[in-house]
């Protein structure tokens, strides 16, 4: 099998402060925590940014850049900046500041969904800040916007005019095929990377046959061009990425999707969770790419190439 790549969502837009002390919030945070997830074994950093005063979930080129920079100079991790944010954004704001930071990599929601995380809510007794609960339980009325206009327009200013390359995040068949369809298109070129998205509420669900069954289908429809990843939401993270190793995979783990180390043990640290899942690979035979050995696998453009 081919050397797989990890990739690790630092702090994502989903989790709120009061669901764990060990959630990264400042840039300072964000920067260590992605520096000890890079030297425990990621090649790949998926990135958002927060409010550092009260850990809401920012667009702000300010806050992104607040820990960009240091990331770069310390490690060669690929960095790989969220055009998806969060369903509350706008699509001017969620691309201020990947077209800011002009990165070897983004992300790419393929299509428009419910994303529903309203019963995380429930588990909450305490609160630190005020947005959070409203937060939270008014995703019952929300919808992730991402029209095949959204795609187009993100495609040509991330990939034609700035060189990015993409996390294509399927969660569910149809975003298979509608990946397809920019690829008839010419608006997409491999290799692709294709990031199957299990257990959110509003996406597929996290079975097993859900997975062989994407697979089956990428296979069909983009044959040799593209490599694909597994992410899984909570207490699904590690089965179905040891799953995903197994059939020639690749693997995302982080406090974004999941908060949890084991069954009702938080992670302290997102490098945590690298290191499981480092360990499980490597005890089934497969081989951790280095960022540059990433980089070569993705045909990325380079860290030189950044505005970072």
């Amino acid at each position: 099998m081919s050397k797989i790549i990890i990739t690790c969502a630092i702090t994502g837009s989903i989790h709120t402060p009061s669901m764990s002390p060990y959630l990264p919030v400042t840039a300072e945070e964000i920067t260590e925590s992605s520096i000890d997830a890079v030297e425990a074994g990621a090649a790949i950093l998926h990135l958002h940014a927060r409010d550092p005063a009260d850990g809401r979930p920012s667009a702000d080129p300010a806050h992104f850049m607040a820990f960009l920079p240091q990331i770069k100079q310390r490690c060669d991790a690929v960095l790989n900046i969220t055009t998806g944010g969060s369903a509350t954004m706008t699509m001017d704001q969620r691309l201020a500041a990947p077209k800011r930071a002009a990165p070897e990599m983004c992300s790419l929601n393929m299509g428009s969904m419910n994303f529903a995380i309203y019963p995380a809510a429930a588990r909450i007794t305490e609160w630190k800040y005020d947005w959070e609960k409203p937060f939270l339980e008014g995703s019952d009325d929300l919808v992730f916007k991402n029209t095949p206009r959204d795609m187009a327009n993100i495609l040509q200013e991330m990939g034609d005019k700035r060189g990015a390359r993409f996390e294509f995040e399927c969660y569910d068949l149809s975003h298979l095929y509608m990946l397809k369809h920019f690829v008839d298109r010419g608006l997409v070129r491999g290799p692709l990377f294709i990031q199957f998205v299990f257990g959110v509420l509003g996406g597929m669900g996290p079975d097993p046959e859900n997975l062989t069954h994407m697979k089956l289908i990428a296979d069909k429809l983009f044959g040799d061009t593209y490599a694909f990843s597994v992410l899984a939401a909570g207490r699904h993270q590690m089965p179905l990425i040891t799953m995903s190793a197994i059939l020639g995979g690749h693997v995302r783990v982080g406090l974004e999707d999941s908060l949890m180390i084991s069954r009702g043990t938080l992670a302290r640290s997102n490098a945590e969770q690298v290191r499981k899942i480092r360990r499980i690979v490597e005890d089934l035979g497969r081989t951790v790419a280095t960022p540059d050995e990433a980089r070569q696998m993705l045909h990325l453009k380079g860290a030189d190439r950044t505005e970072i």
